[in-house]
């Protein structure tokens, strides 16, 4: 079992930045995959980025390259996503999820484990 919560949202004008947290317990950090996922109002959630066990191996969607990161400390069984340039569209709530099997992932039924969600507003 793995418990996953997400923090560091909040509302930010355009143009600026924010990074998310995931704090993990349960099962040692170092043995899954995680990933970010988000949902918009009105819309279905989608994937965001994933980085693998070992951190160097990361993921993320096309239309979000260059302006988010992804990253993992195992020391603090924490993952982060540094979200900057945001846009009124980045709104959205945004999950952190865990991956019992091998290799990055963009579906969700290839996580196992989801956290609760933080909210994130861009206003312009």
């Amino acid at each position: 079992q793995v418990t996953l919560v997400e923090s560091g949202g909040g509302s930010v004008q355009a143009g600026g930045s924010l990074r998310l947290s995931c704090a993990t317990s349960g099962r040692t950090f170092s043995t899954y995959v995680v990933g970010w996922f988000r949902q918009a109002p009105g819309k279905e959630r989608e994937f965001v980025a994933s980085i693998s066990w070992t951190g160097r191996t990361t993921y993320y969607a096309d239309s979000l390259k260059g302006r988010f990161t992804i990253s993992r400390d195992s020391a603090r069984n924490t993952m982060y996503l540094q979200m900057n340039s945001l846009k009124p569209e980045d709104t959205a709530v945004y999950y952190c999820a865990a991956r019992m099997g091998v290799g990055v992932r963009t579906q969700e039924p290839d996580y196992d484990y989801w956290g609760q969600g933080t909210q994130v507003t861009v206003s312009s």
